[in-house]
């Protein structure tokens, strides 16, 4: 099989991840975006260029999820004490534990999906597909801010 099949079957998966991830987290009344934001600040608190960069999106449709966030007590904003231009965003409270349902949501949803493969070979191979995936954002993100 061609690495662009291979390629383009793997987009058309992940498309389909994020769908499932959606419907994981859908009772929480938490979208897709607010999931990878809260996400994002479990790692550490971000000013609102940073997250944008990490998200790849731009800082507009950042600052409008967070405006929800911050609404539901989920995210606070802080002055940064170095330069008090900026403004740093922090994981509330309540905003680690909504994030520890939607994990909890999300890892429920993709075990039963994963869970069709029958074989737990199968089933580990998909979740370390998906770690690799984590360590290539990284290795991405890290590659990227070194140029």
């Amino acid at each position: 099989m061609s690495r662009t099949r291979v390629t383009t079957g793997a987009a058309r998966a992940v498309a389909r991840l994020a769908k499932q991830v959606e419907v994981a987290i859908g009772p929480l009344d938490l979208s897709l975006p607010q999931y990878r934001v809260l996400g994002l600040l479990d790692e550490h608190s971000a000013v609102s260029s940073d997250l944008a960069e990490r998200l790849a999106v731009r800082p507009p449709t950042v600052t409008a999820v967070v405006d929800g966030l911050v609404a539901r007590g989920l995210v606070e904003r802080r002055t940064v004490v170095a330069d008090r231009r900026l403004v740093d965003h922090v994981l509330t409270a309540d905003g680690r534990t909504l994030l520890a349902r939607a994990d909890a949501a999300v890892q429920a949803r993709l075990e039963e999906i994963a869970g069709c493969l029958g074989d737990l070979e199968d089933v580990n191979a998909a979740f370390s597909g998906l770690a690799t995936w984590r360590r290539a954002f990284l290795a991405y993100r890290l590659a990227k801010k070194a140029r």
